[in-house]
């Protein structure tokens, strides 16, 4: 195992704007982890990542589960090194109105879309700040700074993890660990083709989602990982504590 290699480990990783930033990262130089529940789309991102003469491995992990979540991290230290660049990305919601939904809904997207964040930092964090260097990228949502029609427990999970990247941009700047929240607008996706799939007239709504971006497109994956690339880079070090919106102008608040 090499000890000078940099290693960035991304949640949620194997498709859609996960992978896009695994991708990304391993361009870049880093060698990465990719993180993922599902274990064969994980692969087929570390494949593709080689083909292209990147370095990258898989990493099997339910990130809702803390005690799988230390075993995993645990395994990367010993197999891989240790994290440099960690980006929190796994997440995941189901359009409800708020009076629609129950405790056990509010809990399955917390628990995904805010604490598996506070899990990886938790367990990662303490090595960074030993090691004077790391870099926390936790990928929220403009649901989270705007708020977003029948996305209320989504928007509240990721106005925490907005709240949260800032709070530890602060304990951790004297150790020069940064901590810094990239919020996608609507991004074209595997999730997003199977939403619209669902839909009565999934070219109807693409058209009208299209419309109210002022850029007239939707996001790709790529323009995600190009923010998070900018905060995981050197070029980055004095910037901490900040949430930038990639939404092609959508949102400007």
């Amino acid at each position: 195992m090499s000890t000078d290699r940099r290693v960035a480990l991304v949640t949620g990783g194997a498709q859609g704007i996960g992978r896009g930033i695994a991708e990304g990262l391993a361009l870049d130089g880093f060698h990465v982890v990719v993180a993922d529940r599902s274990p064969a789309p994980a692969e087929a991102t570390v494949a593709a990542i080689r083909q292209d003469g990147g370095a990258a491995s898989a990493l099997e992990v339910d990130v809702t589960d803390s005690a799988l979540v230390t075993a995993a991290l645990d395994r990367v230290a010993n197999d891989v090194g240790p994290v440099h660049v960690l980006v929190n990305n796994a997440g995941w919601d189901d359009h409800k109105r708020f009076v629609e939904t129950d405790e056990a809904f509010w809990d399955q997207i917390i628990d995904l879309n805010f604490k598996a964040a506070l899990r990886f930092v938790r367990h990662l964090l303490p090595g960074m700040i030993d090691r004077k260097a790391g870099r926390i990228v936790n990928i929220g949502s403009d649901a989270g700074r705007v708020g977003s029609s029948m996305e209320a427990v989504y928007s509240g999970a990721r106005g925490g993890v907005i709240a949260f990247t800032k709070t530890i941009a602060r304990e951790a700047a004297r150790a020069g660990v940064t901590a810094n929240v990239v919020c996608p607008g609507p991004t074209r996706t595997p999730a997003m083709d199977a939403v619209l799939a669902q839909q009565g007239d999934a070219e109807a709504v693409m058209a009208a989602m299209v419309k109210a971006v002022p850029m007239r497109r939707l996001g790709e994956p790529s323009d995600i990982a190009a923010a998070v690339r900018f905060f995981a880079s050197d070029a980055a070090g004095f910037v901490t504590g900040q949430t930038l919106s990639v939404s092609g102008g959508l949102t400007m608040a």
